[in-house]
């Protein structure tokens, strides 16, 4: 706590430097939340990039192929994306029924409806499954962007508090006794926000994009359904 005739602060570091514990325990807390969040922010920033550079490469590779079987080569050889894991996701699915049909004695044996429906159903799990994979620890973002104002207003508190029972004891209410402790309660206000805006950014641009890998994801099982229908597998 700032005492009364001493030095008075004038940068935001002197009065950091010169805030009482609870001040800088709530300054140590929104630090830390600030590391997690850009390093989470950065993190997320480089795989959400190569996941959309992969995903594009592989479409590209995709929309040539014009049976399940040259798809599923071009998914061999193609790097990890979310599109590969429903690409391999499908082919095992479609491996492992294939066997049944055969003893149909059909010249070429065709999934039938409730085997078709169970394909849709696996793609769509695995499209889950990618995306909840692609999305992890961005809700950490919206937790700290919704965490760390209150914290803030945690260490304001306290700070005023700190303030008026200082005013109380040394005897003195001017402006320039009051304003030190008042601007030092503030400055946890202020970290907190510096702390939740970018947080809050950082989770509204990745909840839209993995949206936008939902609405892909959803067309590239269409698109893999249709190329199995073109190839008379269904």
């Amino acid at each position: 706590m700032l005492q009364v005739g001493a030095a008075i602060p004038s940068t935001p570091m002197e009065l950091i430097t010169a805030s009482s514990g609870a001040t800088k325990f709530v300054l140590l807390v929104l630090a830390a939340l600030s590391l997690i969040s850009w390093t989470l922010m950065i993190a997320k920033w480089v795989e959400f990039k190569r996941a959309e550079r992969n995903g594009r490469d592989f479409m590209d590779q995709f929309e040539r192929a014009h049976t399940l079987d040259e798809a599923a080569a071009i998914a061999e050889r193609m790097p990890a994306s979310p599109h590969k894991g429903v690409m391999t996701r499908a082919v095992r699915f479609i491996t492992e029924t294939t066997p049944a049909l055969a003893a149909t004695g059909e010249r070429r044996a065709r999934l039938s409806a409730s085997q078709v429906e169970a394909l849709r159903q696996v793609l769509d799990s695995e499209s889950g499954a990618v995306r909840d994979q692609l999305g992890r620890f961005v809700p950490t973002l919206a937790t700290i962007g919704s965490v760390s104002p209150l914290i803030g207003l945690l260490g304001t508190v306290l700070g005023i508090i700190e303030a008026f029972i200082g005013i109380a004891t040394k005897g003195s209410g001017n402006i320039g006794a009051v304003a030190p402790g008042i601007a030092e309660a503030l400055i946890a206000t202020a970290a907190a926000l510096s702390v939740a805006i970018p947080a809050v950014f950082g989770y509204n641009i990745f909840a839209h994009r993995l949206n936008r890998f939902d609405g892909e994801l959803d067309g590239f099982g269409s698109e893999l359904i249709a190329l199995m229908v073109r190839e008379g597998r269904i």
